[in-house]
């Protein structure tokens, strides 16, 4: 063997240093050369994708522009934790304990950092390093099956996902836990290892009682891609069934006040049992999973049997909030999808079609290309808008209103208002505080809808009770209540 493939071999090199100043050290490559190296890839897209994903929930929590109630729920459970109490949610129902709600007690994980810094951004900011953490399998996995670029494409254009800006975008959600779990999960599972695979998918029966079932179609996966599965991807999936059926038979309704599971009743068409959601509908959805996140290639891969479970509960609901591409029910998909391209694609590439063989060779470009087009109509296209960073002086002056609200009081609100308030008071949803009158009340107003119509709305839910006008800012009004306490609040 000569000096130079011996040099080669052992990647050495004698030459010039790159700033050309004579011989550098051997093995020694400079710092720069070093963050540029291919295995870091995965771990800069996922720094940036947390960056934007955190910009663009801070300022949407900043202008009060929040959508749901949501937010506003998991901060009163993990607030509970925090303080090792139960995680009861008065949004739900004074008094309701969240396990009876949804199971998922993975968020006892956020209370440590809640307790050190309570505030709503304390969870936002969790699930944008969540779901951007989900990013890092993704990437590697397409680097690893085909190469660094369309790794990097792949990478970039599941980070711009339209499932994972939409979630990004709603408050939060106990599915953030969910997404980098599957990643994972499908990432080892690509890699054939089974055991790494049952280690990531088997803690999803903590984060979602319907996510057991998905486990189990992780360790499905083992029966059709391996002719002799190990034991414990066979377990996985009784693990993952018997989970859920406990969850949802046993758990759920020992939790719940009313001994049941609530969302049975969304499931089946009204006064039937056969599914309500319009074929159009179904396919719509379907195709915006697949066309623009994987040109539908990831239907020749055994990977999109872990979307069934999700796909099946909502297209059988009779609820129209499951069917579509609105908010976060799509972001657990978003990882199976382009982990089912990553699996399609070296397969498509080698086919003896031309046609075939061309189309994987241009699809991750086109995908990225995709992603980055539909992100001019998506939440992260604020980021590149100045009054995305700009706070409305009626929002200043909306805070400086509820700031008169004190601490550890009872409050009834709606949406808009009650993220500000669940941090430091008891918060109760409009219209349900169990027939008690709260301290205070904060509502939204609007042009038809001024401060002495909610006046008026607060007498007549609280007929008992007196009720004057603190203050109207920045369309929310606060009302206090007047004269001698009244029968109090049961202890969360």
């Amino acid at each position: 063997m000569d000096t130079a493939a011996a040099t080669a071999a052992d990647g050495r090199t004698t030459g010039p240093s790159p700033g050309g100043a004579g011989p550098g050290p051997a093995g020694a490559p400079s710092r720069l050369a070093a963050l540029r190296a291919p295995r870091l890839d995965p771990y800069w897209t996922a720094g940036f994708f947390f960056l934007a994903y955190a910009v663009l929930s801070f300022w949407r929590y900043r202008t009060m522009s929040v959508i749901s109630w949501d937010l506003g729920i998991f901060e009163q459970a993990v607030r509970g934790y925090a303080h090792l109490r139960a995680p009861v949610v008065d949004l739900k129902g004074p008094g309701t304990n969240i396990l009876g709600d949804h199971f998922s007690p993975v968020l006892v994980l956020l209370a440590p950092f809640y307790r050190l810094f309570p505030s709503p951004l304390t969870l936002l900011t969790a699930q944008s390093a969540l779901f951007a953490l989900s990013a890092i399998p993704v990437t590697r996995a397409a680097a690893r099956h085909l190469g660094r670029r369309r790794g990097l494409a792949l990478g970039a254009a599941y980070g711009l996902s339209w499932g994972i800006q939409r979630a990004a975008d709603f408050d939060f959600h106990e599915i953030a836990f969910a997404v980098p779990l599957i990643a994972f999960a499908l990432e080892a599972a690509l890699r054939g290892r089974w055991n790494a695979a049952v280690g990531w998918a088997a803690p999803l029966v903590l984060v979602k009682e319907d996510l057991g079932v998905t486990a189990a179609a992780i360790g499905a996966l083992s029966l059709i891609r391996t002719r002799r599965p190990g034991p414990l991807p066979l377990a996985l999936v009784a693990f993952g069934i018997t989970a859920t059926a406990v969850t949802l038979g046993v758990l759920i309704p020992a939790a719940n006040g009313s001994g049941s599971y609530d969302y049975w009743s969304k499931l089946g068409a009204h006064g039937g049992t056969a599914p309500a959601i319009p074929l159009t509908v179904a396919l719509r959805t379907l195709l915006w999973v697949l066309l623009p996140t994987t040109g539908l290639l990831a239907l020749r891969s055994p990977l999109l049997l872990v979307a069934a479970p999700t796909l099946g509960w909502r297209f059988l609901s009779h609820d129209p909030h499951y069917w579509g591409t609105d908010w976060h029910y799509n972001a657990v998909l978003m990882p199976v999808v382009f982990l089912a391209l990553v699996d399609a694609l070296p397969r498509a590439l080698a086919s003896p079609r031309p046609w075939l063989r061309s189309y994987a060779h241009h699809l991750p470009a086109a995908v990225l290309a995709a992603a980055l087009a539909l992100t001019t109509t998506l939440p992260m296209a604020r980021l590149a808008e100045s009054a995305t960073y700009r706070t409305p002086p009626s929002v200043r002056a909306a805070e400086r209103l509820l700031d008169r609200i004190p601490d550890g009081a009872t409050v009834e609100s709606d949406v808009r208002p009650l993220s500000r308030l669940t941090g430091r008071t008891r918060v109760f949803w409009t219209g349900d505080t169990g027939g008690r009158a709260p301290d205070y009340i904060a509502a939204q107003t609007s042009a038809d809808h001024g401060p002495q119509q909610v006046l008026a709305d607060a007498g007549a839910r609280h007929p008992r009770a007196t009720y004057v006008l603190v203050g109207a800012a920045g369309d929310v009004a606060v009302l206090r209540r007047t004269g001698p306490a009244l029968s109090g609040f049961p202890r969360p």
